[in-house]
């Protein structure tokens, strides 16, 4: 067998022909990754609203593009991609002022929780919003060369996962998480969650603990969380956003072992995060004698977002025959965030008592 880690894919083809982009929401992450990915695409992007009007025009005049006074007129314009930077809660209003037929991309988490997930599902079916979310941590170089070597047999069959981040994130770059009840999971591991399940599918069920820290009001900052996939696959998840005590033994990794095989992957933009450091991925595969590193063509910001639209407007288009991370199929991802903190809030199975003397 062959491993030439320069075939693995790490890029989504583009479409041949690009929609324009509306976007709602006018954070952070839209200055930081989506613009600069649609423009490294090649996308058109037409404008954006927020109701926050000074931010909004603030924004759009750094790109070059339209401020709309009113979700109405940023609805109106035609053959466009709705591109939905917006807060969780507010996913469904949006929706519901897009036109029927129109094609979707909405910021993850998919509602607050799985009742909003359910109900922005009835929403795109019932409106046939052909809609996806936006979890572009599978279309990142890294994560596309690791599904395709996996795929190519190089680990053999997948039986261990672990994701282990130890880092000083800095949650006030996004304002609006304050006094949300959901933060860590629903918010941030989703995507190491939804990953997850590409790679496995759906687990049988979860034990997790997710919680905060003492010093700061984020609703949960560390979580623990153990998917169930049987007596043959192992999987945990071990995260902590408080390490604070310099970069020596902060990590944000995952490593991936197979029957015949292994990967290490880094994913560099969490470390200082938003300038990051470079993404990693190394490969031991299967009858191999050492690592193999893999050289990088991105990394997972900005180049996951290019990915994660193209996907979407070929699909649109038909060329892709697939809508990478549906509605439909994220809401498994929802269901497993649920389940997992259910699971938190129960309590844990408790120790037997010692006899009497």
């Amino acid at each position: 067998m062959s491993f030439d880690p320069t075939t693995l894919q790490q890029s989504w083809p583009l479409p041949a022909k690009r929609r324009p982009i509306v976007t709602f929401g006018a954070g952070s992450i839209v200055g930081d990754a989506h613009y600069p990915a649609y423009r490294k695409g090649g996308f058109a992007i037409a404008g954006l609203f927020d109701p926050d009007q000074a931010k909004a025009k603030k924004l759009a005049d750094e790109w070059g593009v339209t401020a709309y006074a009113s979700v109405a007129e940023a609805a109106a314009v035609d053959e466009a991609i709705f591109d939905l930077a917006t807060p969780p809660s507010r996913h469904s209003d949006i929706l519901k002022a897009l036109p029927e037929g129109s094609f979707a991309l909405i910021q993850k988490p998919m509602g607050s929780d799985l009742a909003e997930a359910s109900e922005i599902l009835r929403i795109c079916r019932e409106r046939n919003i052909t809609a996806a979310i936006n979890f572009q941590l599978r279309f990142a170089p890294m994560m596309l060369a690791l599904k395709d070597a996996i795929a190519r047999g190089w680990l053999g069959e997948v039986i261990d996962f672990d994701a282990w981040l130890a880092l000083d994130t800095p949650w006030s770059l996004w304002p609006f998480l304050d006094g949300l009840p959901r933060v860590e999971i629903a918010m941030h591991s989703i995507h190491y969650i939804d990953l997850i399940r590409q790679i496995l599918g759906n687990p049988l069920g979860v034990h997790a603990k997710t919680l905060g820290h003492p010093n700061h009001k984020v609703a949960q900052t560390r979580t623990s969380a153990i998917l169930d996939y049987g007596d043959k696959v192992r999987c945990a998840l071990s995260v902590n956003h408080d390490h604070k005590f310099g970069r020596k033994f902060q990590a944000c990794e995952f490593r991936v072992c197979g029957t015949e095989g292994a990967a290490y992957v880094k994913l560099g933009v969490n470390l200082d995060y938003p300038r990051g450091e470079p993404d990693e991925l190394m490969i031991y595969p299967k009858g191999g004698s050492d690592w193999i590193n893999v050289p990088l063509q991105g990394s997972w910001f900005p180049d996951a977002f290019v990915g994660r639209m193209a996907n979407l407007q070929r699909f649109a288009s038909g060329e892709d025959q697939e809508l990478v991370s549906s509605v439909e199929d994220a809401w498994h991802t929802m269901a497993l965030v649920e389940a997992a903190y259910q699971s938190s809030a129960t309590p844990a199975t408790p120790l037997a008592q010692k006899p009497e003397a």
